[in-house]
C-alpha cells in the first residue's frame, strides 16, 4: 500500500513537473527578495540601535508587535493598498523577517567585548573601521542565527500567499486543499521544506566562511541573490517593451473549482472574439479578498453570486427569492453602491446548503433543516469561518430555524467534508454544486424555512472596464442563463476527482454549447 502511495506520488510530481518547477521559481523568488529588504532594515537598523540603546528596546518591541499579527490577517488588510500578486505578500513577508534579524543584530554587536573596542580605538580605528574590523566579524554567528531564523519563517510563511495571488508552492498546498488531495499537498509541502533546509545550509556555511575574519562571503552571496532575482524580472520588462501590444483584461475568482472552471470559460469566449489578453488570477481567498481586489483596481472583473450580493456586500435582505428578481436587486445594488456591473446569470445556483451523511439522515430520520433542532444538544457542527459569521449563514439558521446548536467548529472549506465523513462532524454547511456531495453521496437537508437567497453566479467587472472593453458583455452574456447544476457539479467532478485541467473542461463544455469554434 505504501509503495503504491509512492508511486502514485512520483507519478503526479512527474506529470505536474512544470507546474512544480514554476512555484518552486516563485516561491524562492519572493522569498529571497524579502529576505533580503528585511536584512538591508534591519541589519543597518540594529547596528544603530546598538549606539543609541535607549530606543532600541521602543522599536524591538514594535517588530514583535508586528510579528504577532495573523499573517491572513495582514495579507487581508494589504489588499486595499496595494492589491493582489507578489507585492503585498513581499512586504508581509518582510514584516515578519524583521523581529528577528534585528534583535540578533543589536545583540551581536552590543555583545563585543568593551576591552576589545577599547583596544581597536587605541591602534587608531575610527567608527566605520571599528564596525567592519571588529564588530560585524565577531558579531556575525548572531547576527546570521537571526537571518537563518526569518529565512524559515520567511519560506514557510510564503505558502499563504497564494491566498492573494502570490503563486508559490502555495498554490500546490492550496489545490490540494481544495481537492482534499494528500499528494498535491505533499507536492507544495514537500519542497518547501527542502528549500527551507538548502538555504539554512547555504547561510550556515556562509557563517562559518565570515565568522570572526571577513564579511565578504555575505557580501558575495547577497550579490548573487539580488542577481538571481532580478535577472529574470528585468529579462521580463524587456520582452515585455519588445512589443506586446495586446491589451490585458484580469480576471479572479475565488478559492475552489468551480470560480477556475468558469473564469476559464470567460477567457476562452473573450480571447476566440477580441485581441484581448485575458489574465486569470484563480484561488485569491474568500470574497473580501477579490472584492477588495476589485475595489482598488487590482482585477477587472470576477465571478460572484447573487445572494452573497445582497446578504454580504450590499448588507441588505433578498426583497424576493425568485432568481430573477434577487439578481435584479443585486444588479441595481451593486451598481448604484459601487458601480459594479452585474452581468446576465448563469442558470444553476451554488447555493448554501446543511449537509449530512446518508447513515446520519437515516439514523436520526433528517430530511429537513428544522428537524435538527431535535438533536441539537447531540450534534457537532463543521462550518466555515465565512458561513458561521455572515447574515444569511449561521446567524439566519439560528433565527429562522430557532437552532442552537451545542458545538460548532469552525474550519477551512475544503476540510469540512472529511470531518464529516470522518465522524468528527455530523452537519456541515455546504454548496449544492460541489464534487464532495457526489463523492461522498451527501444529503442536503431542505431549506423548509428558505432562509438562503438565489446563488445565481455571474460576472462582476468595473464600470470603467466594461466602458473601455465594450465587447466582453455581449461576449459573456452568451453564458447567461446556461450551465445547469448537473452539468456544474459533473465538471466539479471531473475536476476535483479526475485531476482534470480546468481549462480544458471549460473548453470542452463550450465547445459542446457551440459557443467555441
Amino acid at each position: 500500500m505504501r509503495i503504491l502511495a509512492i508511486q502514485t506520488f512520483f507519478q503526479l510530481a512527474l506529470d505536474r513537473r512544470d507546474l512544480v518547477t514554476s512555484a518552486l521559481w516563485e516561491h524562492l523568488e519572493m522569498s529571497l527578495i524579502s529576505l533580503l529588504i528585511s536584512v538591508f532594515i534591519a541589519v543597518p537598523l540594529g547596528i544603530i540601535l546598538s549606539h543609541y540603546r535607549q530606543a532600541a528596546e521602543p522599536i524591538i518591541g514594535s517588530t514583535a508587535v508586528l510579528q504577532t499579527i495573523p499573517s491572513l490577517a495582514l495579507l487581508g488588510f494589504l489588499i486595499p493598498f496595494l492589491g493582489i500578486g507578489t507585492t503585498p505578500a513581499i512586504v508581509a513577508l518582510t514584516v515578519y523577517a524583521l523581529l528577528p534579524i534585528l534583535r540578533n543584530t543589536y545583540t551581536g554587536i552590543k555583545g563585543v567585548d568593551p576591552a576589545l573596542m577599547e583596544a581597536s580605538r587605541g591602534m587608531g580605528m575610527g567608527t566605520l573601521q571599528q564596525l567592519h574590523r571588529v564588530q560585524l566579524p565577531l558579531a556575525m554567528p548572531t547576527i546570521m542565527a537571526g537571518i537563518r531564523t526569518a529565512m524559515v519563517l520567511i519560506v514557510g510563511t510564503a505558502t499563504l500567499a497564494a491566498l492573494i495571488g502570490a503563486g508559490g508552492l502555495g498554490d500546490l498546498i492550496m489545490l490540494g486543499i481544495q481537492r482534499n488531495n494528500s499528494y498535491y499537498i505533499l507536492l507544495g509541502a514537500i519542497p518547501a521544506a527542502l528549500l527551507a533546509l538548502f538555504f539554512d545550509a547555504v547561510l550556515r556555511f556562509v557563517e562559518k566562511k565570515s565568522t570572526g575574519s571577513s564579511i565578504t562571503p555575505i557580501a558575495t552571496v547577497v550579490i548573487v541573490a539580488i542577481l538571481l532575482v532580478t535577472t529574470p524580472t528585468a529579462m521580463s520588462a524587456f520582452n515585455i517593451s519588445g512589443g506586446n501590444s495586446q491589451e490585458e483584461i484580469t480576471i479572479a475568482g475565488k478559492i475552489g473549482t468551480e470560480p477556475e472552471i468558469i473564469i476559464n470559460m470567460y477567457k476562452h469566449l473573450i480571447e476566440q472574439d477580441t485581441d484581448y489578453n485575458v489574465v486569470l488570477e484563480p484561488g485569491i481567498g474568500a470574497t473580501d479578498f477579490l472584492f477588495q481586489a476589485i475595489e482598488v483596481g487590482d482585477i477587472d472583473g470576477y465571478l460572484e453570486f447573487t445572494g452573497t450580493a445582497i446578504t454580504t456586500l450590499l448588507g441588505e435582505e433578498p426583497e424576493s427569492y425568485e432568481e430573477r428578481e434577487a439578481f435584479e436587486q443585486a444588479k441595481e445594488g451593486m451598481y448604484s453602491e459601487y458601480n459594479l456591473v452585474f452581468l446576465e446569470p448563469m442558470d444553476y445556483q451554488n447555493t448554501y446548503a446543511i449537509a449530512v451523511t446518508e447513515e446520519i439522515a437515516a439514523e436520526l430520520n433528517l430530511e429537513k433543516i428544522s428537524d435538527l433542532q431535535e438533536y441539537e444538544d447531540e450534534l457537532t457542527a463543521g462550518f466555515t469561518f465565512e458561513f458561521y459569521d455572515r447574515p444569511d449563514g449561521y446567524p439566519a439558521i439560528q433565527e429562522a430555524y430557532n437552532l442552537e446548536l451545542n458545538d460548532v467548529q469552525t474550519m477551512e472549506a475544503a476540510l469540512r467534508s472529511e470531518a464529516l465523513v470522518s465522524g468528527d462532524v455530523q452537519v456541515i454547511d455546504a454548496y449544492s454544486t460541489d464534487s464532495y456531495m457526489i463523492r461522498y453521496n451527501l444529503v442536503a437537508l431542505e431549506d423548509d424555512e428558505m432562509v438562503f437567497p438565489p446563488f445565481n453566479g455571474a460576472p462582476l467587472f468595473r464600470e470603467d472596464v466594461l466602458e473601455e472593453f465594450p465587447e466582453i458583455e455581449g461576449i459573456l452574456n452568451q453564458l447567461g442563463g446556461r450551465i445547469s447544476e448537473e452539468e456544474m457539479l459533473e465538471m466539479n467532478y471531473q475536476v476535483d476527482e479526475e485531476d482534470a485541467d480546468p481549462a480544458l473542461v471549460a473548453r470542452e463544455y463550450l465547445e459542446g454549447e457551440g459557443l467555441l469554434d
